[in-house]
């Protein structure tokens, strides 16, 4: 993201979000934190009988406490969720449960939605049939029942689901040797939550999931009897869920905020996290650097400490002072997401000797992450520079393509095409893109 947790805009717009609209939100991606949450979940991912590479935990910046699964092996994670988080154990226990959902398929199944719409069908037949015998009233209430016992009928099957995934993640977390205790602690947060709006606790009728309470109670008996019950919490792995804690605060709260949560009497490393990111915002580079400089102090090599000091210098317009430490970064962890930091402050200096090196680690970067509009940007500046207009097209077509403007992707690859030679690989991508992109302009035509 911008400021470190390089935020990309890229719009949820096909995400089937639970919370609120999806196009509200936006993914926050940040190096360090992908690289924590594939370690965190990696052990529970494994016991669910998936393969780590293949299941994918993102965070969505949304101050609700929330997560969810929407299509494919991705587990979102609102960043409120992780702001309300007392430990990594508890957020643990928040992707034990959505890795329920994903295995139980319940993004895909439809049983609950296609029996509560049988109802509903059902009663509206009925209902006209009254109606069209003389029987007016009659008639509306037939309707009026049958939607209600739709409705019952689908809040029961969303409650069941999310009773199955419960289980689901205990036993995750029981195979993986990772304690229930902090799921345990979470619903507890909820429980609070929920007492705090008047919820009622002594009924779930009429409510997609089950009380918190009730499914405390269920959990108790399983989690406290398993042997990993009493192990602690891995302090590497705690550790390095504070730090993500405080950037993901510092980045997304107002300073303000983050100053009060994080004043500069705290000496420690979060704190240090944090603060860094709240002076870059307000506009204070040389406060932002010291905090940055104070962490290189505890770890003058530590890949994330120079990728935030080089992304305060670039931004603050510095792009060349940037290089360097970027460059260490992208060396000690072969990140994306910082050589397309680095090659951003590369281009940043507009010193054409540096254009051969930005090409390089660009190019690099979206063979090993395609889904990042800004890299792609960056490679058709690139192109452009150089007077190779073709592939700067084809780079502003995936670019285009991506973040669902079709039109622009499809003039963009048709432009591409006219100067690549047919039968190469980036010819026969563009050809790929034009032919997405018409399919998809087409299905919006029909739908409109």
């Amino acid at each position: 993201m911008r400021h470190s947790l390089k935020l990309c805009a890229l719009i949820l717009a096909s995400l089937a979000c639970t919370a609120r609209p999806a196009l509200a939100q936006q993914i926050l991606r940040d190096a360090e934190t992908e690289a924590f949450m594939a370690d965190m979940s990696g052990p529970l991912v494994k016991a669910a009988g998936m393969e780590p590479k293949n299941v994918q935990v993102m965070v969505i910046n949304d101050p609700e406490i929330n997560a969810f699964v929407a299509g494919g092996q991705y587990v979102w994670v609102h960043s409120g969720l992780i702001a309300q988080a007392d430990n990594v154990n508890q957020l643990q226990g928040v992707v034990a449960h959505e890795l329920g959902h994903i295995e139980g398929g319940h993004v895909i199944r439809t049983d609950g939605i296609k029996e509560a719409t049988s109802v509903t069908l059902l009663s509206l037949v009925l209902g006209a049939a009254a109606i069209a015998a003389g029987g007016a009233e009659a008639g509306m209430g037939i309707m009026g029942l049958g939607q209600q016992a739709a409705m019952t009928q689908y809040l029961a099957f969303s409650r069941a689901q999310e009773s199955s995934a419960d289980l689901a993640g205990a036993r995750y977390l029981h195979t993986a040797g990772i304690s229930g205790r902090g799921s345990l602690e979470f619903f507890k947060k909820l429980q609070n939550q929920e007492y705090r709006l008047a919820i009622p606790q002594d009924n779930s009728y009429g409510r997609t999931h089950p009380l918190s309470g009730e499914r405390i109670n269920v959990l108790r008996e399983v989690y406290e009897v398993d042997p990993a019950w009493t192990r602690p919490v891995d302090p590497a792995l705690e550790a390095r869920f504070e730090r993500i804690k405080a950037k993901l605060v510092g980045f997304v709260s107002e300073p303000a905020q983050t100053l009060i949560k994080y004043p500069e009497s705290d000496q420690s490393l979060p704190a240090h996290y944090a603060r860094a990111y709240a002076w870059h915002k307000s506009a204070y580079p040389q406060k932002a650097l010291s905090e940055a400089d104070a962490l290189l102090a505890t770890a003058p090599h530590d890949p994330y400490f120079l990728e935030l000091k080089g992304q305060i210098l670039l931004e603050s317009g510095k792009p060349a002072e940037a290089i360097a430490p970027l460059r260490e970064a992208v060396k000690l962890t072969n990140q994306p997401l910082i050589s397309v930091l680095l090659s951003h402050a590369l281009i940043a200096t507009e010193d054409e000797a540096n254009f051969a090196e930005a090409e390089q680690v660009l190019r690099m970067a979206v063979q090993r992450d395609r889904e990042n509009p800004f890299a792609w940007y960056q490679l058709g500046v690139v192109y452009e520079r150089r007077g190779d207009s073709p592939r700067a097209a084809l780079a502003t077509a995936e670019r285009y393509e991506m973040i669902g403007q079709y039109p622009m992707a499809l003039r963009s690859a048709d432009a591409a095409m006219q100067g690549l030679k047919p039968g190469t690989v980036d010819y026969l991508r563009a050809q790929d893109i034009a032919m997405v992109s018409r399919a998809a302009i087409e299905q919006q035509r029909k739908k409109r």
